[in-house]
């Protein structure tokens, strides 16, 4: 069943760094042994069909494709063996990001906190097995990112158990579960694909 983005309000994007042990290799990091979290602004927000703006501060600007997780109900202490029942569906997101910005800073924040950086949709949907799922990046046509959540360090359950465990998730917040090998710069005049088996194809334009 699909429902549609525009009913939900996230209070907080809970984003997981270095879920899929190729991507923190491609960046010259050991896979981490817990999860690695940070979040994002809601103003960070982008629609499907939304442009993507480049800052001017930043000479490099990635794609990150994710599977994200939308919350359906008030979360705290949840366990791997009930997440399923906090979730109301799941989304295509893009984690953009300020890659010179975030190596200055070390932490994420700024790098990945620019207005327009998290691109989400085309939908949610809400009946999806996350186990097997297969996780596209396409610039211009170009396949950039092709990986699978079967590949993901932390799955679904886990991140949920972990994070409710540190902060209470509210319904509509969103999860971002990490992004495979392959990540690349954007440019202006860019056209990026972010698509999941199961869920669709999240449009974004770069200015």
């Amino acid at each position: 069943m699909k429902r549609a983005i525009s009913e939900i309000t996230p209070t907080k994007i809970v984003c997981v760094g270095r879920n899929y042990a190729d991507h923190a290799k491609e960046l010259g990091n050991e896979a981490p042994s817990e999860p690695i979290i940070f979040l994002k602004p809601p103003s960070a927000l982008n629609s499907d069909g939304g442009t993507i703006v480049r800052p001017a501060i930043s000479n490099r600007v990635d794609h990150e494709g994710e599977l994200a997780i939308v919350i359906g109900k008030q979360a705290k202490n949840v366990t791997r063996e009930n997440w399923r029942d906090y979730v109301l569906g799941f989304t295509c997101a893009n984690d953009v990001t300020a890659r010179d910005i975030q190596k200055k800073d070390v932490q994420f924040t700024r790098g990945k906190g620019f207005d327009t950086f998290c691109p989400i949709g085309p939908h949610i949907e809400t009946e999806l097995d996350t186990s097997n799922l297969r996780v596209q990046v396409r610039v211009n046509g170009e396949t950039r990112q092709d990986g699978n959540t079967s590949q993901m360090i932390f799955d679904c359950g886990f991140l949920l158990e972990f994070i409710s465990s540190i902060m209470t998730l509210m319904p509509g917040d969103l999860i971002l579960t990490g992004t495979p090998a392959g990540v690349g710069s954007l440019q202006s005049g860019d056209r990026v694909e972010v698509e999941i088996e199961g869920i669709g194809i999240l449009r974004n334009d770069v200015s």
